[in-house]
C-alpha cells in the first residue's frame, strides 16, 4: 500500500487499483472542515490521473459513522467575521459536491453508522452509495435553526412521492432500508464486510466490473423501510406547498407515525422550515445540481445574518441544553416577503462554468 496524506485529519492511500479517501476525525465522527475537503479534492486529482486507479473509496475512520457533517461550530465560532470568511468552508464544500456528481471514475461511498448533513453531501452524489445494518441517515439541519443543503434540495425532491419533503422538513435519521428507498443510496453491505469489499476492488482492474463486484456484497436489509410503509400519510400530508397545510394535515391523520412527525415539526425552527419547503419545491422546477447548490448557498448566507443558525447551534452543540429559542416562534410570524431574501443570487457565482 502507497500512503499519503494532506492533513492528518484525512489520509490519501492507494491499495492496489482502489484510491482510498480515509477521513480521520473519529473523535468528531468525521465532521468535515476546510482542510477535510481540500484533501478530498486533492485526492480527487490524484486519482483521476492515476492509471493504475480504477476505482475510489471513501469511508470514515472509527466505530461511529462514516461523517456527521460540516463542523457548523467552526462557523458558529466565526459568527462575527465577515460574509467571505463566514461562509469560505461552504465555498470549499459545495464544488466538492458537485465534483463528486459527475467524477469520472466510480466513487464508492461507504456510508456506515452516522452519515448526516455534509456526510450526505460526499456520499448520496457518489456513483455507488453503500449502506450498513449500522446506518443512521439524516438531513437534520432544520433542528439547528438551518436548512438541508450540499445539494440536498437536488436529491430529496426525487426521492418517491414527498419522501424527500419529510426527510428535509422533519430531520429524522433513517436506516439502511429507507436510505435506500429514498434514493440516497443503492447497496446494503453488512458492515463486517466492508473490508472484504475493498480488498475486492483493490484486484479489479477495470472500472467496467466495480459494479458487478459490489452487487455480489450486496444482500436485503433485514429492517424494512419504514417510510415506505407510511408513504400514504406522507404523500398525504406533505404533498402542499405550505407548512401550515403540512401540519394541518398530518394532524388528521391518525396514528403514532404521523403524531411523532407532528411533535417533530413542531419543535423545529419555524424560519428553517419555510425556507427548506421553499428550496425543496424549487429543487423540483430546477435544471440541475449546479442551481440548487447556487440557491442554497445564497440562501445560507443569508442565514448567517439572522438569529436561528446561532440559536440552534448554541443549544445543541455549544450549550447543549437543547432548549433553543427561536425568533421568530410561530410559523404565522415567517410571511413569504420574509423568505425572499434567501433567494437573492449571490455575486459572483459558486460556480463559474455551469455545466447543466
Amino acid at each position: 500500500m502507497q500512503n499519503g496524506s494532506v492533513t492528518d485529519d484525512i489520509l490519501i492511500e492507494k491499495n492496489g487499483s482502489v484510491g482510498l479517501i480515509r477521513l480521520n476525525r473519529p473523535k468528531a465522527i468525521n465532521s468535515l472542515n476546510e482542510a477535510m475537503v481540500s484533501g478530498m479534492k486533492a485526492g480527487l486529482d490524484l486519482f483521476v490521473h492515476d492509471p493504475d486507479v480504477t476505482s475510489v473509496v471513501l469511508f470514515g475512520e472509527g466505530e461511529r459513522g462514516l461523517c456527521a457533517g460540516g463542523d457548523v461550530r467552526l462557523i458558529y465560532q466565526a459568527r462575527s467575521s465577515d460574509d467571505i470568511s463566514r461562509t469560505r468552508f461552504w465555498r470549499e464544500e459545495f464544488p466538492l459536491n458537485e465534483r463528486i456528481s459527475h467524477y469520472p471514475k466510480p466513487y464508492i461511498a461507504l456510508m456506515d453508522g452516522i452519515v448526516m448533513g455534509g456526510g450526505v453531501g460526499i456520499s448520496a452524489h457518489g456513483r455507488y452509495r453503500i449502506v450498513t445494518e449500522r446506518t443512521r441517515l439524516a438531513m437534520p439541519e432544520t433542528a439547528i435553526g438551518y436548512f438541508p443543503d450540499v445539494g440536498a434540495t437536488w436529491l430529496l425532491p426525487k426521492a418517491p412521492g414527498e419522501t424527500g419533503t419529510w426527510l428535509g422538513l422533519t430531520g429524522r435519521e433513517v436506516g439502511a432500508a429507507d436510505a435506500i428507498y429514498a434514493g440516497l443510496a443503492d447497496y446494503h453491505i453488512l458492515s463486517h464486510r466492508l473490508t472484504e469489499l475493498v480488498h475486492a476492488l483493490a484486484q479489479t482492474a477495470f472500472a467496467a466490473d466495480v459494479g458487478a463486484v459490489i452487487e455480489t456484497f450486496s444482500v436485503r436489509p433485514e429492517t424494512p423501510a419504514v417510510l415506505a410503509a407510511n408513504s400514504g400519510s406522507i404523500d398525504t400530508a406533505f404533498r402542499f406547498d405550505t407548512v401550515e397545510e403540512i401540519i394541518a394535515a398530518l394532524a388528521a391523520i391518525k396514528g403514532d407515525f404521523a403524531m411523532e412527525t407532528l411533535s417533530v415539526l413542531q419543535s423545529r425552527s419555524p424560519t428553517s422550515l419555510k425556507l427548506t419547503l421553499r428550496l425543496l419545491r424549487a429543487g423540483r422546477q430546477s435544471s440541475g445540481l449546479i442551481e440548487c447548490l447556487e440557491r442554497e448557498f445564497a440562501a445560507g448566507c443569508e442565514v448567517l445574518r439572522n438569529h436561528d443558525f446561532y440559536e440552534g447551534v448554541r443549544a445543541a452543540l455549544v450549550d447543549k441544553d437543547r432548549n433553543p429559542k427561536w425568533h421568530p416562534d410561530t410559523l404565522g410570524d415567517v410571511t413569504e416577503e420574509d423568505l425572499d431574501r434567501y433567494f437573492v443570487s449571490v455575486k459572483p457565482p459558486l460556480f463559474r462554468d455551469h455545466r447543466l
